[in-house]
Order: structure tokens, then sequence, then C-alpha cells
């Protein structure tokens, strides 16, 4: 049986992106297998899918970091162009950097052809991805969890980048006044009244994110995936739990920005905010926290939140079927896990693409899915 898929890739164009110096892919709906050594050029793929969303993508480098050779001699470092199917309509994606006349280094986005914004690349086609440094990340420092499910929350709702950004800028200018000992009154309120506008709007949109992430994880059947009992660390994500209202959250949040202006000042940092807030998750049949699971229950649990998000996305009207992408999908997953993750990703709404390191690992799609051998930046159809 040929399952089709609501979203998916249909073409891929690489052009002097990391190792790839000519790539072109033409697909059909099916789940993408990349297999090939180590340093072939198999996660430069996900990642050049990546920088189709809001962001920096997979690995959170810099435009020069990405061109081929260092981009030495060329005015268009590199280029990446998609022809994405969404429900039969076809959408046009590209991405890509260039040299400027100043010597700097400038980001073009485009979508059919016209400049996009980040919430343009977020309805197109809205994706999660996995590597194998996400592995621990229940272990791991409250920062990744952060931006993973901060992630999670822009596929749903794109204009949450857009008021992280504003936060975030609104946050350093104060920082700023305050490391400089600029007690201004007026400047500083202002600031303050923007961060806790856009930090509200944060803090709620998180909330939604993972009750409806629970939502779903809490009606699915037991398997091969662990349910999770999810939850936000954070007193503003905390106040919209107990049912607060926006306007109040934004008042008292406002209001601690006010009182808290010396003990921020000495300690150079905004010690109170959404920017701190950390995701929390407990295995449910072991009720044992996440971060004390063996790292193949770990990774177990984030496939499972992972596959939650997509159904979550795909019930939702305002959203939609989501790409995933998972780097080394075989890592720390036995053979009944794997075939199980396989099923899953068959039966999501979005297009599936995987890296491993050999085809065998691939086998239990058999021939439900594209598999392709990566060597030396080119691909072959295996």
């Amino acid at each position: 049986m040929t399952l089709t898929h609501d979203l998916f890739v249909a073409r891929l164009t690489l052009t002097d992106f990391r190792n790839h110096a000519n790539l072109d892919l033409s697909l059909d709906s099916r789940p993408v297998c990349l297999f090939g050594a180590n340093g072939a050029g198999k996660t430069n793929i996900l990642e050049a899918l990546t920088m189709l969303a809001p962001g920096r993508g997979l690995r959170s480098a810099t435009p020069l970091e990405l061109a081929r050779d260092g981009g030495e001699g060329r005015a268009q470092l590199w280029v990446v162009s998609s022809r994405v199917l969404n429900d039969g309509e076809e959408t046009v994606i590209g991405v890509g950097a260039e040299r400027t006349p100043e010597g700097g280094v400038k980001r073009n986005t485009r979508r059919d052809g016209a400049p996009a914004t980040a919430s343009d690349l977020a309805e197109a086609a809205r994706m999660t991805w996995l590597t194998p440094a996400m592995d621990r990340l229940w272990s791991g420092p409250a920062g990744d969890r952060r931006r993973f499910f901060d992630r999670l929350t822009l596929s749903r709702a794109s204009q949450h980048g857009q008021a992280a950004a504003s936060y975030e800028r609104a946050m350093r200018e104060r920082q700023r006044l305050l490391s400089e000992r600029i007690f201004d009154d007026a400047w500083l309120r202002g600031l303050e009244r923007e961060m806790s506008a856009h930090g509200a709007a944060i803090a709620a949109a998180r909330v939604e994110t993972l009750e409806r992430l629970q939502s779903v994880i809490d009606a699915r059947p037991d398997g091969a995936f662990p349910k999770a009992i999810l939850a936000l660390e954070g007193p503003l994500e905390s106040r919209f739990e107990r049912g607060a209202k926006s306007a109040d959250v934004e008042e008292d949040f406002a209001e601690l920005l006010h009182d808290m202006r010396h003990r921020d000042a000495g300690a150079g940092r905004a010690l109170d905010g959404p920017h701190r807030s950390d995701l929390k998750a407990r295995h449910a049949a072991k009720n044992m926290d996440a971060d004390q699971c063996s790292t193949g229950e770990q990774k177990a649990l984030l496939l499972g939140l992972t596959l939650a998000q997509a159904r979550a996305l795909a019930n939702d009207p305002g959203a939609g079927a989501s790409l995933i992408l998972i780097d080394e999908a075989a890592a720390h997953l036995d053979s009944v896990r794997r075939a199980a993750l396989f099923d899953e990703l068959l039966a999501n709404p979005g297009q599936a693409w995987l890296t491993g390191t050999d085809e065998s690992l691939f086998e239990a799609f058999g021939r439900r899915a594209q598999i392709f051998e990566v060597r030396d930046g080119r691909v072959h159809v295996a």
C-alpha cells in the first residue's frame, strides 16, 4: 500500500551549500531516507531544509559558515530552493546568502518570487527536527529545552517568533541602560511595558502549545513511545495555567521589572521573565523525571513528543501537516521502536526525512520510502 502525504517537498535544489556544490532532488510524497558514511553530507541536506524555516536552522550556523569552501571568490555564497506541495497547492520557497558591497553578508528569503518574512516561512512548510545532540535534551541546559519548545510553538503560532524577537530587543536595551546606570524612569518604564506585553504573549502561546500537546499525548494508546507528562516552569506561564487574564499578567510583570531594576543592574541581566522558563517532562508509566531515564528512554520520550506535535498541528485548522526531520533516526532505538517510528511517520500527513549510516536501518519501510545513498556531496538512488 502506498500512502500519500498532504505536505511534501517535491523538489529540493542546493547550490554551494556546505559540501554540496549542486544537488537537485525530485521527489514524491513518501518518506525520504538518506544513508551514507559520516561526513558524506546527509545532515547537510536536512540542515538545508531547515533554512527554509524561521531562524538559523538545524545547527544555528551563520550564513558564511554554510557556504561551500567558505564562499571564497563568490558573490552568491549559497542557495537553497524547494518546491513544496501542500494539499495539492504548490509553493516555491528559496533562501540564499550573498556578499554585500560593504563586505558583509546578506540573507535573502523568497516565497513564490516575492520577499518573505519569518511568518511566511513558518506557514509555508511547518517542520520539526531532531538531531543526535538533542538525545539528552531532558538532562541538558534549560536554554536548549526552551529553544526546542519555542520552535514547536512557532510551528503553530507564526507570530511567536516576532514576539520573541521584540522581547529580546527590549530586554537588551533595558539591560544596557541599567548597566550604564541610566535610571531614566520614563525610558525604562517604556521598555518594561514592551517586555511585559511581548513576554505575556510568549508565555500564553507556550501554554496553549503545551495544552494541545498534552491532550494528544493523553489520547494516544500505549505503544512503543512512552507517554510524557509535560510542565512549563516559569512565573508567567504558571499564571496563565491558573487562568489569569493577559492584562493582569502584563501589569504584574511590568511592576516586577520596575521593582527589580537595581537587582538586575547588579546581576548584569534580567533575572525574571519567559527567557528563563523551562520545559520539564516525566515518564508517565514510570512516574520518573525524564532526566533520570536511560538514554534510550529519553530519546523515546522526545520522539513521542515530536510525533504528538505533528498530530496536534494536523488537528489544528489554523496549522496543518508538518514535515518531520530526524538526523540519525535509528540511534538508541531497537528494531521494535524503529519499526514503530516508521509506521508513525507513514501515518503523519507530512513527509518525513531521515538519515542513517546504513541502508539496512530503513528496511522496515520496504517500498514505502524513497531511499538515497549520499557520497561525497552527491546523492544516488539506492
